[in-house]
C-alpha cells in the first residue's frame, strides 16, 4: 500500500519499530482482532487482497450498519492491521498483510522463544488447512 496515499481513518496507535512490535502494539492488535465483527471484517480484507473494499461493500458482506462498521474499521485501523486509500470520494480499506506478519513473528518470537520448531507451528498450519495451496493440506482421518 503507497502510505503517501493513505486517507485517515482512525486515532493512530501503538507504533512499530520498523519490522519490531512492541507489546503494547501487539496487545492493541490482539485485542481488535479478539471481537468477531473486527475479526471478521479482517478475514474479508485478507481475502480481498490486493484490491481491497469500500466501507459500503464490508457493511453489505458482513451485515453491519455503517456507524458501527467505522468504528470497527477504526479500531482496526489504530492497531496497524488495515489501512485506507481514498480512491475518489470513497476510502479503499486493505488489510495491513506486513502488519500482521509482523505480529506473527512477534508472536513466534516471544511465545516460542524464536524457536517456531518449538511450538509445532508447521503442523498446526498443515491441520488447519488454512494459508496452504488448496489440496496441500493434510487429509483428516474419518
Amino acid at each position: 500500500m503507497n502510505k503517501g496515499s493513505l486517507a485517515v481513518v482512525g486515532h493512530i496507535g501503538p507504533a512499530r519499530r520498523g519490522n519490531a512490535m512492541s507489546i503494547p502494539h501487539a496487545l492493541a492488535a490482539l485485542a481488535a482482532l479478539g471481537q468477531q465483527t473486527r475479526l471478521e471484517i479482517f478475514r474479508l480484507l485478507m481475502g480481498s487482497e490486493p484490491n481491497g473494499l469500500s466501507a459500503g461493500a464490508i457493511a453489505e458482506k458482513i451485515g453491519c450498519p455503517h456507524n458501527t462498521l467505522s468504528s470497527h474499521l477504526s479500531i482496526l485501523a489504530r492497531s496497524g492491521l488495515i489501512g485506507g486509500a481514498r480512491d475518489g470520494r470513497s476510502i479503499i480499506y486493505r488489510a495491513d498483510v506486513d502488519g500482521i506478519r509482523i505480529l506473527i513473528g512477534f508472536l513466534v518470537t516471544d511465545c516460542c522463544q524464536g524457536h517456531p520448531e518449538l511450538c509445532d507451528l508447521q503442523d498446526a498450519i498443515s491441520e488447519a488447512g488454512c494459508c496452504l495451496p488448496a489440496g496441500k493440506g493434510k487429509k483428516r482421518r474419518t
